[in-house]
């Protein structure tokens, strides 16, 4: 299987017929800015998403292979430098390889009582509970859910996932429709799990075209492309 990145001017820059076993690497060197999301923090560690790619962590003082730099890291904030500026990022918080229009769709989303970012939207026109996950490479619907959508799972690819029990068999399919807020993206890949689960993991495969701002219990997600 081939995967294809792109820059700016949708020209084709490199491809690969790698496929681990969970997370897809999209390396892409070339001169655009980089997007970068911070997702997580540990003493002297931020964990980041970069590109759109799968969170990895880094250590303060290490740059990555695209260029960012973590400089410093505390309780919920880490201070990177990319495309030489230093920014400070919250868990949660993306810096957007390009500027967003003011009327950019955008969705507003509040933690629970957990903590945990969970919102009504839709999958293919159907109502879905979703919850917010960046450390899930695909949007991830448990098999009950995906049978109450309608997807036929029989026209996906095999897969096999890295859950907390282990590994486990999947299947990836392509959704017509994601809908979140005002966000409507269309051919977004997902894995539909063979157990059900309780809600749907609003995973990178979503999120990694949106600028993710979060504000306290606020989280705001605007459409980038």
């Amino acid at each position: 299987m081939f995967v294809r990145c792109f820059d700016r001017d949708g020209r084709c820059r490199r491809t690969t017929g790698k496929w681990p076993v969970v997370c897809l690497c999209l390396a892409c060197w070339s001169a655009y800015a980089v997007d970068v999301g911070l997702a997580g923090v540990f003493p002297g560690k931020a964990l980041l998403t970069i590109d759109g790619g799968a969170p990895r962590t880094v250590a303060v003082g290490v740059r990555t292979g695209e260029g960012v730099r973590v400089l410093a890291v505390d309780s919920d904030t880490a201070t990177i430098e990319a495309d030489g500026k230093k920014r400070v990022l919250r868990v949660g918080q993306n810096v957007a390889a390009q500027e967003t229009g003011s009327a950019a769709a955008k969705a507003t989303l509040t933690a629970d009582g957990s903590g945990h970012f969970v919102t009504t939207g839709s999958i293919n026109g159907t109502s879905v509970r979703f919850l917010v996950d960046t450390g899930a490479t695909m949007v991830s619907l448990g098999a009950g859910e995906a049978q109450r959508i309608g997807l036929d799972a029989s026209k996906g690819q095999p897969a096999v996932v890295n859950t907390a029990n282990g590994q486990a068999s999947a299947i990836r399919v392509k959704l017509d429709t994601v809908r979140v807020g005002e966000i409507v993206l269309n051919n977004v890949d997902a894995l539909v799990h063979q157990q059900d689960m309780p809600l749907t993991l609003l995973g990178m495969s979503f999120l990694n075209r949106m600028e993710m701002q979060r504000d306290g219990q606020t989280m705001t997600l605007r459409k980038r492309y």
